[in-house]
């Protein structure tokens, strides 16, 4: 069953919730499932593990270089470590930890990236992580993760528990919908089509899938043009085999991310289709290279054209 306005318009519960669900199933038989926070068990919806799993939790205050380093080193005696701290200052105060400490030294480590991309709105750019994808691509060994939907958010962790690799997922504050009831299936570096067209393609990832799905849906009652959508929710390593087959078809191709246009899912779609000699027209949907704008997620995503209407008038664009 294709995604509808009607289906994907309801809410479920925000990924977060679920990521501590998973967590509190993983650790009611698991004692060597960790949590380690900095000041952020409230942010990061882990009031109700800590109460329950008060021997398994750890909290260093606001100091994520010491987060990342702590986690390292449980990691390195056997624990099954999730370090949870805002996105924007995991993946930049503690830049050279998780460089060094984590993916050098291959300690497997499950970095939670809360409250990613704006979703902290009108706290502003110091708040916004937006550079998050773009740096932790270049650091060899290191998975790098966006759910779209409450699914891809529980197979996610339920994945990296067992994985062997340091991972990285970033997860963003709103409620989400379930994307679609037929796929599911969830593999780290495969992407999820989770809307078959056959004019264009729209390629997105964490919460900007579900405004890609209305997108696709306005294009199909408005203009007769019936677009597949991918939840490319690995960003590294990406899905190469699913994107030459997408290329393959000629069809125009939008990636839609809550990221700067710089290093993102964007440029690492179109690096590939240039270097594998495809000449799909192509168009970037994300955050440019700007002070952004001030505001709440849902009005910054529709200033930047990451909402139904944005990538509905992009795909136009490029045309059939």
């Amino acid at each position: 069953m294709d995604a509808t306005i009607e289906n994907i318009a309801v809410s479920q519960r925000a990924n977060l919730e679920v990521f501590s669900g998973t967590l509190q199933q993983l650790a009611q038989t698991d004692r060597d499932i960790i949590v380690v926070t900095s000041d952020s068990r409230g942010s990061g919806k882990l009031v109700p593990f800590g109460q329950k799993f008060p021997e398994q939790i750890i909290e260093v205050g606001i100091a994520e270089q010491n987060l990342v380093g702590v986690s390292a080193g449980l990691a390195s005696a056997g624990k099954k470590v999730f370090a949870v701290s805002p996105a924007c200052f995991l993946t930049a105060r503690a830049l050279e930890q998780i460089k060094n400490d984590v993916a050098y030294s291959n300690n497997p480590v499950k970095l939670i990236g809360i409250s990613a991309g704006v979703s902290y709105g009108a706290l502003g750019s110091t708040h916004h992580s937006l550079h998050d994808f773009a740096v932790l691509r270049t650091i060899n060994n290191l998975i790098v993760v966006a759910p779209a939907d409450n699914f891809e958010t529980e197979q996610a962790i339920l994945l990296a528990a067992e994985t062997d690799i340091p991972v990285y997922i970033r997860f963003g504050k709103k409620q989400m919908p379930l994307l679609s009831e037929d796929e599911k299936t969830f593999e780290f570096g495969k992407g999820r089509i989770v809307r078959q067209g056959s004019d264009l393609t729209i390629i997105g990832t964490g919460e900007a899938v579900a405004p890609a799905l209305l997108a696709a849906e306005k294009l199909g009652l408005e203009h007769n043009i019936s677009a597949t959508v991918v939840s490319m929710h690995t960003i590294k390593p990406l899905d190469y085999d699913l994107l030459r087959k997408i290329a393959a078809t000629g069809r125009p191709i939008v990636t839609v991310e809550e990221h700067s246009v710089y290093g993102g899912l964007g440029e690492a779609c179109a690096s590939f289709l240039i270097q594998n000699n495809f000449c799909n027209r192509f168009k970037i949907i994300g955050i440019p290279d700007e002070y952004t704008v001030t505001g709440s997620q849902t009005e910054i995503f529709n200033h930047y054209g990451i909402s139904e209407e944005g990538i509905a008038a992009a795909a136009l664009g490029l045309g059939k």
